[in-house]
């Protein structure tokens, strides 16, 4: 087989998967994952390199509906993922609610003219293992091969990975090279990454509705401070009272988060690092277009 490189695009429904099955091919934590949908706010790219080829997996955010401020750039980020990828997988999860989240799926990536394959998560969930074929009749009735990952496949079997793997590098061109470094999991920087794990801990101690609307930016990262990198973060809050409920009571929550992110980071770096974390309010953040924009959520054709 000729040496193969490009993108491919993950696109499904919020907490179809997604994130959580390009961490296990790519063998790196490169997405944040939480229970909570729409976790995933823009495109998070991971890398795997073989000698035969390089796939550059794109994690798009769940398929949404939206007209303005940072729910639209949601809906126009999963759809330009589509547009700029080589090739796509339609992730479909068995707990969908309903057959035709899947089916819009299946047909949105079926129609947009890129090689694609369609992936079946959660399929281990007993319950609802009658799906399992619906939703490979639907992807294969699409004109699309149908494969399927189990939480048990990402614990345990590691020739299904790389079966996987092989399946998916067959969609992507021919090219003359690796398009990012052999040695990169990620391209994305690592403040960018820090960044993310942040508002991961934020989902995870803040519940309620709280943490859709958070956002975490890094206000200072000095690498070359000694003893180690520092790093100071900001979380925004778009409601007033609600920064109260993110500090927590007896500052439980921050502590949560800062200690919790902070173990993460330095596994991430192999280091140990100093993490500062402040809690701020701008109201209605997600739909000021200066904070957006300094977030990274405004595209670029729209600045």
């Amino acid at each position: 087989m000729s040496y193969k490189a490009g993108f491919l695009g993950l696109i499904g429904q919020p907490n179809a998967g997604k994130s959580t099955l390009m961490n296990y091919l790519v063998r790196e934590k490169v997405s944040i994952v939480t229970e909570k949908p729409q976790t995933t706010r823009r495109r998070v790219m991971g890398v795997w390199s073989t000698d035969e080829g390089q796939i550059v997996f794109v994690d798009a955010p769940g398929v949404i509906k939206a007209d303005k401020g940072l729910n639209s750039f949601l809906a126009q980020e999963a759809q330009d993922v589509i547009n700029s990828s080589d090739a796509v997988l339609a992730i479909v999860s068995v707990d969908e609610k309903n057959a035709d989240d899947a089916e819009k799926i299946i047909k949105m990536v079926s129609g947009s003219g890129k090689p694609w394959a369609g992936v079946i998560t959660k399929s281990d969930i007993q319950e609802k293992q009658h799906r399992i074929m619906i939703l490979k009749k639907m992807i294969e009735e699409a004109g699309g091969k149908a494969f399927q990952v189990t939480a048990k496949d990402m614990d345990a079997d590691p020739e299904n990975r790389e079966a996987l793997l092989i399946e998916f590098l067959t969609l992507l061109p021919d090219s003359p090279a690796p398009l990012y470094d052999v040695e990169l999991f990620t391209p994305h920087q690592t403040r960018d990454l820090v960044a993310e794990i942040v508002r991961e801990k934020c989902f995870e101690f803040v519940h309620q509705e709280i943490p859709f609307t958070i956002a975490v930016r890094i206000l200072k990262y000095d690498e070359e401070a000694k003893p180690c990198p520092k790093i100071y973060a900001e979380i925004l809050v778009a409601k007033e009272n609600h920064k109260a409920i993110v500090i927590g009571k007896g500052a439980e929550n921050i502590k949560n988060i800062g200690m919790n992110a902070r173990k993460e980071i330095e596994s991430l770096l192999g280091e140990k690092v100093f993490l500062d974390l402040k809690v701020n309010f701008k109201e209605d953040w997600f739909n000021n277009k200066r904070i957006m924009q300094e977030l990274g959520y405004v595209r670029n054709n729209e600045e």
